[in-house]
């Protein structure tokens, strides 16, 4: 089941600001949720694993059913099939859902938003309506804001903001407000907020 409680309870419980903006810097509240937060806490290797996995998880917005099916089914195949390592394809497929690529593009500011634009039916996928975040999108796919949206205050301040730092794999154009797939993500320019070689550990040892 996917969470929908407060998401700043998120960045208390794995003492991490998940989502970007300052609003969920850790800075006034620092302690754990809970009654009992602070007993929360295990120092085990499994304990660590863990809450390695839950930041990883968690800062894409996954539930754990999807989460675990793109790490042991998903990404493993594909990795097997392409003679690639297991945690590059798991990089790969966290970073080719559509609406991680809204959030990459920097027309949307936090995973929340991206995820709820494009189920809102907000974009358009190779020209056609699109509302489904968990796609995987292809290189070569193009995704485009709807035109009768174009002009709407959400957009207008979206191309007005400071470019974001878009990974070379997207070419974005702001002002015509499309996305274009140009390769397969690669590490080096956006880094997970956990090992995902631990995410992986972790599920072997479940």
């Amino acid at each position: 089941m996917r969470y929908t409680g407060a998401k700043f309870r998120l960045c208390r419980r794995e003492q991490l600001n998940l989502f970007g903006p300052q609003k969920y810097n850790l800075k006034k509240r620092k302690d754990l949720p809970g009654q009992h937060g602070a007993s929360m806490q295990r120092n085990s290797e499994y304990g660590k694993l863990l809450r390695n996995k839950q930041v990883v998880k968690r800062s894409y917005l996954l539930s754990e059913k999807q989460f675990s099916t793109i790490v042991k089914k998903t990404a493993a195949k594909y990795a097997k099939n392409n003679k690639m390592s297991h945690d590059f394809a798991l990089f790969q497929f966290l970073e080719r859902r559509l609406d991680v690529i809204v959030l990459r593009s920097g027309l949307a500011n936090t995973i929340m938003q991206a995820r709820q634009m494009v189920t809102h039916g907000h974009f358009q996928l190779n020209g056609k309506k699109h509302n489904i975040p968990s796609t995987f999108v292809e290189v070569g796919d193009k995704i485009s804001v709807k035109e009768k949206l174009k002009n709407s205050p959400l957009y207008a301040n979206a191309s007005k903001a400071t470019p974001a730092k878009v990974p070379s794999w997207l070419k974005v154009d702001k002002n015509a407000y499309a996305i274009e797939v140009l390769a397969m993500p690669q590490k080096g320019e956006i880094e997970p907020l956990g090992d995902l070689l631990k995410v992986i550990e972790f599920y072997a040892r479940a």
